[in-house]
This record gives structure tokens, sequence and C-alpha cells, in this order.
């Protein structure tokens, strides 16, 4: 059964930083791009960053320069490292998988993680 599974998330305070994870389980994580998008309550589900097959990544202007995606493919996991996080980066995250190369984070992702809860606050 493919699975995909974030942690990592919690509070933390305003210019702290966090490291999300996304464990794959039932499938091999290597031929599929890796997005991260996150969403606030109410709001649309917004892309933040993606990494293709290759490493290729991609990051969005509100957290390029803060967040950094990166994978391990030997361990079939990828991760999100954020820095310098602000209140309005207080969102659920979540990881998803799209097969093939889409360095641009274009594209359907067809798998889905249950999301983490990241809160920004002091």
């Amino acid at each position: 059964q493919l699975q995909l599974v974030e942690s990592g998330g919690g509070l933390v305070q305003p210019g702290g930083s966090l490291t999300l994870s996304c464990a794959a389980s039932g499938f091999t994580l290597d031929g599929y791009t890796v997005g991260w998008f996150r969403q606030v309550p109410g709001k649309e589900r917004e892309l933040v960053s993606c990494i293709d097959p290759d490493g290729i990544s991609t990051n969005t202007y509100s957290v390029k320069g803060r967040f950094t995606v990166s994978r391990e493919n030997s361990k079939n996991m990828a991760y999100l490292q954020m820095n310098s996080l602000r209140p309005w980066d207080t969102a659920i995250y979540y990881c998803a998988i799209q097969w093939g190369f889409r360095s641009d984070c274009g594209g359907r992702y067809d798998y889905w993680g249950q999301g983490t809860q990241v809160t920004v606050s002091s």
C-alpha cells in the first residue's frame, strides 16, 4: 500500500527552524517528483517547493532563501528544511508525489500525505 507520512511539525518561535520529513512506504520514491504544499484553513493550498528525481529543486518566491527541499532516495525520504520561520508560515504542510521529472513543480500530484501542523508564534 502506497503511503506518505509527514512528520517534524510543531510550534516554533519566529526566526526559528524546523525540518519536516516525508516518509514513503509501499513503493520506491526514486522516479517521483516530490512536492511540498501548505494550507491554512479557509484558504487554498499553496505550493512551497518541489524536487525532481535528479534532485533539481524549485522554491516558490515566498520561501526562497529560507526553505530547502532535499531527498534521500536510499531511505525513501524527502525533507523540507525551514529556516527564518515567520508567523505567516503557519499552516498544515503536506508532501505529495507525481511520477516523473517536474522540476517546475507543475503537473498533477497523485498521492498525498496526511499533513503536519507548523505553527510559528511567540
